[in-house]
């Protein structure tokens, strides 16, 4: 017998189970919302992406089937051939004025914004790109793509970021690329200083605000609104599938490097575009952001939740944002912990190695707009039975 090529995945597969390592994939048996139903319990979403509630917003419902029915559903190629619809040029309008940059380029998804970025203009070995410690996989996976020199810095730590800048004083093109929140953390890259290090040593600076987008700065705009640095960030990277609720990614930028983008960027020529349902939907989500109060309720909720929960003595890192990692570490525990929640009916993951570094582990706590006061009591309530139950 042919011995099986995949045998060795077996082992694997054990060692995770092994190492609380495994993750179970809860799957959800309706619309998103601040409660889900999975395996035919109510549960109360606390790990949902879905920060403003938009994800199954009846105006977004409404406005995407009557939309559909006049544009179609699929965009039937890639943008570059015959997949530009008008919907598209639309939204990347749109998204331009919410950002206040000059242009913007849509994508499939934010981790293919990303890889559209780094290795189409770091296409050299003399080049060099600098990065965050613990930017997102999108951000690493589109490092290795490219042909530059890697430096990679502290987390934060500005003074290490300017050493590597002068490591790489030898680069044809210099680009320092950060998350704006930390999607672990919660916390937020110093964003001032980098600039002017970024502007000191002549570098291209990349922001990926996908969970700042819809959360900081005036509604929702992002960190650099948060900053009131608009000008002078060179390249800004969004994703759709958070705060607005849907799927999708965007660049940001001048008219230059848009264009550069729409000839170069691999994702963009090589995949096809936005579909119409999601394009539709962003361009709702967008108008519903901007004239209505969802962004104050999120950092409501936010703020009456982490209060709360460091009043009950809970670790939640260095958090600044609606991102709410409980530090508990040990990943066995972990694990143990948010088997315990759901069983009370709070779906609340955990998050291991090597999603975050080994014996970092936690359970992270995703608010949104919709949550009400009596859900996130709840969710308090039931936090510290399972403590109490464990005794920790």
């Amino acid at each position: 017998m042919i011995k099986d090529k995949f045998d060795f995945l077996i082992q694997e597969i054990e060692d995770l189970k092994r190492n609380s390592r495994y993750n179970n994939i809860r799957v959800i048996e309706g619309p998103q919302g601040s409660w889900v139903t999975i395996e035919g319990r109510k549960k109360l979403n606390l790990c949902s992406n879905n920060y403003l509630g938009l994800a199954n917003h009846p105006e977004i419902i409404s406005f995407c089937i009557e939309g559909i029915k006049k544009y179609g559903i699929g965009p039937g190629a890639v943008r570059s051939i015959a997949g530009t619809n008008i919907l598209h040029i639309e939204l990347e309008r749109k998204l331009s004025e919410f950002k206040h940059t000059e242009d913007t380029v849509l994508f499939q998804s934010g981790f293919n914004a990303n890889l559209a970025v780094v290795p189409t203009f770091l296409d050299s070995p003399d080049d060099a790109v600098i990065s965050d410690e613990l930017n997102h996989a999108s951000i690493i996976d589109s490092i290795r793509l490219s042909k530059a020199k890697r430096f990679i810095y502290r987390h934060v730590d500005m003074d290490d970021l300017e050493s590597k800048l002068k490591e790489a004083s030898f680069a044809r093109r210099k680009m320092v690329i950060t998350d704006g929140v930390f999607s672990m953390d919660g916390d937020i890259a110093p964003l001032p200083q980098i600039v002017e290090l970024c502007s000191r040593y002549d570098a291209i600076l990349v922001v990926d605000d996908a969970h700042g987008e819809g959360v900081l700065g005036r509604n929702g705009r992002g960190i650099v609104d948060h900053f009131d640095l608009h000008g002078k960030v060179d390249i800004e990277v969004g994703t759709l599938s958070k705060a607005f609720g849907v799927v999708g990614g965007f660049v940001s930028s001048n008219y230059k490097v848009i264009e550069f983008l729409k000839q170069k960027a691999r994702p963009f020529l090589f995949s096809s575009a936005l579909t119409i349902p999601d394009t539709l939907a962003v361009i709702k989500a967008l108008d519903i952001i901007l004239n209505t109060d969802v962004v104050e309720k999120l950092w409501i909720n936010t703020n009456y939740f982490k209060t709360e929960m460091r009043k009950l003595g809970f670790d939640l890192g260095n958090s600044q944002t609606p991102i709410t990692p409980v530090m508990l570490f040990d990943e066995s525990l972990t694990q143990e912990f948010a088997r315990m929640l759901f069983d009370e009916d709070v779906f609340a993951m955990p998050i291991f190695y090597p999603t975050v570094p080994k014996n970092k582990a936690r359970i992270r706590v995703m608010i949104s707009a919709v949550h009400s006061r009596d859900d996130l009591d709840f969710a308090l309530e039931k936090f510290q039975k399972v403590r109490k139950k464990i005794g920790i």
